[in-house]
């Protein structure tokens, strides 16, 4: 093995990712490791390490697989050095701003929903303070 490529192992740890999780990614073909060990062991480079990290912040957005494997798709095709068709490269970076949009639409959704949640535990702590100040009538 070499030093480049890392075990499951500490790419869960470097990710927060459960193994359990980044071998469901392997089996969705989000993230395939770059290579095996004799052992048949999962290797991973730090191109998949990048890649993983995309997918664990599109989860909290709700992304799903398909839409995380279209991202991917896209940026993959558009990093490839490979020189693409003007009409190719266009499609795939509106398919990028199109994510861009949803991820600012998403992010602002989860603001206004922790607020409502703050808002509700600052309500609860209220009523607990009205509640024990209050003198106990017998």
């Amino acid at each position: 093995m070499s030093s480049e490529h890392m075990q499951i192992g500490e790419v869960a740890a470097r990710t927060e990712l459960s193994l359990r999780t980044i071998r469901h990614y392997d089996d969705a073909d989000l993230v395939i490791p770059s290579a095996r060990s004799q052992g048949g062991f999962r290797l991973y480079t730090e191109a998949d390490v990048a890649r993983l990290m995309v997918i664990r912040r599109m989860k909290p957005l709700g992304f799903t697989l398909d839409e995380m494997r279209a991202l991917l798709d896209a940026t993959d095709r558009l990093d490839s050095g490979e020189e693409l068709p003007p009409e190719e490269r266009e499609e795939l970076l509106d398919r990028i701003r199109g994510f861009e949009q949803a991820t600012h639409k998403r992010v602002e959704d989860l603001r206004t929903q922790l607020a409502r949640a703050e808002e509700f535990a600052a309500t609860l702590g209220e009523r607990l303070m009205r509640s024990t100040s209050a003198p106990r009538r017998p």
